[in-house]
């Protein structure tokens, strides 16, 4: 459904599709494409009491090509220049950016501004979800769905995680009494990914659980990875072999291909039984909701985890904060780290470890440069100072929490990594402060209002457990000690990927 999408949309680098782009028929296709949107983009002008209008030389692209070298510095530069709300083109189209965080409520409130229309345009460009478009029913049903993913629903989800991450562990890294060297990200995919799909799914009836979520694993990533792509405009036969393993993912995950899956967690099973009630048991649009569904579990706690482990091997005093920290939960709850993973931790005692939660946060602040879209169903008049705007019909509507998040003036040296930036007098620090008013929304990686991720509580226990287990069990050290940039494929589109791997290493603790 809606929620099930990070909020955002990615602009791209054209550099991989080259190949497909520059063969005949995709030369004639984008030749076509092309002569279509010249007359739409190019004629428009600023009416009166419109926002500041920014298209740039380029037809159709607009500003995407500034826009991707320095995202950030980009709209620092257009804020300057004309103020905290203004229209930019960007690959097709135009999007009124918002950037004043007192203003984010006239956007979240609006219900001329639709959360749904864009999303359901995006999951049937992304994994050929139809029906969403033209069911409001089954968008209401499903949405009903995310109420199990808090409560005492997240308590059960929570202690099966465990369990699937000891077992994941104890399979891989118990037997790494010497130093085993691996790249970071290739090992986060590798683990969340099997930890995160056994919990919410379960494991395979038929044959090896590991070479199913393997194999399954790997054509996900070939996926995920041209996403950016696929909720482009882009055709999608120009993207290669997408299609084929959007196809070959579509089929694992059809009611024939779960049903030989034990251990469906309580939410898939809720989806699972909407789902049925809407399609014939045999459509492979339930396939597809799954896709978007496992899409949206593991597409930012990969890269979150990835840069919250970064940044620890790189702050060593930051890392011996947080094992204090866990030792001290353990000893005062009476645990002892023996051999294996014998330490069992609730949700309340994880939301307990202050610094292990504010390094998480600042994770989140640094890295995650998700946009709130909203679509202009009818044009209307946006209130603010230090005058009004008129949004135009078709258009779309952006809070860029970016902007935000590396101000100055509310976070001290915004370009750092701070573990502790979020906890005062030993507490969670919630106040922040702009202009001398506190502000409401401070960090907003997971999105706001309708948009908000409703997974959000299980993505931070999950990170939460494994960076436990890693701080207590293993001794880990980085090996490449370079500078890693993030890739902005995905900018305004989730947790950003970084540009390459770095080597790690670890051992278990003697």
């Amino acid at each position: 459904t809606a929620e099930d999408l990070s909020s955002g949309m990615g602009l791209f680098s054209l550099e991989p599709l080259l190949p497909q782009l520059l063969s005949f028929q995709g030369l004639a296709l984008a030749a076509a494409l092309l002569l279509g949107v010249l007359c739409l983009t190019s004629r428009r002008t600023r009416r009166p009491g419109e926002p500041p209008l920014i298209k740039g030389w380029l037809p159709y692209l607009g500003e995407a090509l500034n826009f991707q070298k320095n995202p950030l510095g980009f709209m620092k530069t257009l804020q300057k220049q004309h103020g905290d709300i203004f229209t930019v083109l960007l690959g097709g189209k135009y999007i009124t950016f918002i950037l004043d965080p007192f203003q984010y409520q006239s956007v979240i409130k609006n219900r001329k501004l639709s959360f749904r229309i864009f999303s359901n345009k995006v999951l049937r460009k992304a994994f050929s979800i139809k029906k969403l478009e033209t069911n409001d029913d089954l968008n209401d049903e499903l949405h009903i769905c995310y109420q199990l993913l808090q409560g005492k629903s997240l308590d059960i989800l929570t202690e099966n995680m465990m369990q699937n991450l000891r077992q994941v562990l104890e399979f891989h890294l118990l037997k790494a009494t010497d130093w085993v060297m691996t790249p970071l990200l290739a090992f986060c995919n590798s683990v969340m990914f099997e930890i995160t799909f056994t919990t919410i799914y379960g494991k395979s009836l038929a044959g090896s659980t590991k070479k199913f979520t393997t194999e399954l694993r790997d054509d996900y990533l070939k996926f995920d990875d041209k996403f950016p792509y696929l909720v482009s405009d882009i055709p999608i036969e120009l993207l290669g072999n997408v299609k084929s393993i959007r196809n070959k993912l579509i089929k694992n995950l059809t009611s024939e291909h779960l049903a030989k899956i034990q251990g469906w967690s309580q939410v898939v099973q809720m989806r699972q039984d909407i789902l049925e009630k809407h399609y014939m048991l045999e459509d492979l649009e339930i396939g597809a909701h799954h896709l978007g569904f496992l899409w949206a579990s593991v597409t930012n706690t990969i890269p979150t985890m990835f840069w919250a482990m970064y940044y620890l091997l790189q702050h060593p005093k930051a890392m011996a904060v947080l094992r204090d920290e866990i030792d001290h939960l353990l000893q005062s709850t009476g645990q002892k780290k023996g051999s294996g993973f014998p330490i069992h931790l609730t949700r309340e005692q994880l939301d307990s470890l202050v610094y292990l939660e504010s390094t998480i946060l600042e994770v989140l602040r640094l890295c995650s440069f998700s946009s709130i879209f909203r679509f202009v169903q009818d044009d209307l008049t946006i209130h603010s100072e230090p005058q009004d705007y008129c949004l135009r019909k078709g258009d779309l509507v952006a809070i860029f929490p970016p902007a935000l998040h590396y101000d100055p003036e509310i976070f001290e040296a915004p370009e750092e990594f701070r573990f502790n930036r979020f906890v005062e007098d030993g507490k969670k620090k919630t106040t922040f402060f702009k202009k001398g008013k506190k502000l409401k929304c401070y960090l907003m990686p997971f999105g706001t209002g309708t948009s908000k991720c409703p997974g959000r509580f299980l993505a931070i226990i999950e990170i939460k457990q494994l960076l436990v287990v890693l701080l207590t069990y293993f001794d880990l050290e980085i090996i490449d000690d370079k500078p890693i940039e993030a890739n902005c494929s995905r900018f305004l589109f989730g947790i950003q990927h970084p540009a390459s791997d770095v080597l790690f290493r670890y051992k278990v603790k003697s």
